[in-house]
C-alpha cells in the first residue's frame, strides 16, 4: 500500500469515527431541555418593583410595539423611535388578529404603572390605555394605520405609588 493509500484510508477512518459520534451525541443535543439558566439568561426584562417618590428613566423601561394595521414595518419604525427616545427595545411585531386599533394603544395589566404613563407622554394624551394581556414583555404600544410619528416626551417620569416596573436585564 502506498503512502498515498494510507493517508486516504486513515482519513476515511477518523471521519467514520466522528459521523458515528455525531449520529450517536446529535438525537440526545436536539432534544435535551434546555437548563433554567438558559432560559433566564434569555428574559427581555426583569419585574423590579420602584418606589414611591423615586423618578423613572426612561432607560429603566422596555417597550414593544405591534403592528395592528396594513403598513407594513411600522412596529419597526415606531419601536425604532422609542429606542432613539432612550427606551429599551423590546419586540416589534404584528399585533394578534384581533386587535381593532386605529392610531395607538397602550395594552398593560396595570394601566396607571408609572412606566405606561412615561410612554403615554411620547404618543400623546389622547392614546387609550386599554387593560388586556399582551404576547410581548414590557410596556406594550400598539399601533394602527393612522399613526403617524411619535412626540417628543418626557425622559422620565415621578413614581406615584409603588409599583413593579418590566426593567431590561442590564438596567
Amino acid at each position: 500500500m502506498s503512502s498515498a493509500q494510507a493517508r486516504s484510508a486513515i482519513t476515511l477512518t477518523v471521519l467514520a469515527v466522528l459521523l458515528v459520534a455525531g449520529a450517536a451525541w446529535g438525537p440526545s443535543a436536539v432534544t435535551a431541555p434546555f437548563s433554567d439558566s438558559d432560559e433566564a439568561s434569555s428574559s427581555a426584562c426583569v419585574e423590579t418593583d420602584v418606589a414611591r417618590g423615586s423618578t423613572l428613566s426612561s432607560a429603566q423601561v422596555l417597550v414593544s410595539v405591534l403592528n395592528a394595521g396594513d403598513r407594513s414595518g411600522l412596529a419597526g419604525r415606531t419601536l425604532q423611535g422609542l429606542v432613539d427616545a432612550g427606551f429599551a427595545r423590546g419586540s416589534g411585531q404584528d399585533a394578534p388578529g384581533d386587535a381593532d386599533v386605529a392610531r395607538a394603544q397602550i395594552w398593560t395589566d396595570d394601566p396607571t404603572n408609572p412606566a405606561v404613563r412615561l410612554v403615554r407622554t411620547h404618543l400623546g394624551a389622547d392614546t387609550e390605555v386599554v387593560r388586556r394581556d399582551a404576547p410581548v414583555d414590557g410596556v406594550v404600544v400598539v399601533v394602527g394605520d393612522d399613526f403617524d410619528e411619535l412626540l417628543p416626551g418626557k425622559q422620565q417620569v415621578k413614581v406615584r405609588g409603588d409599583a413593579t416596573v418590566c426593567v431590561p436585564p442590564d438596567a
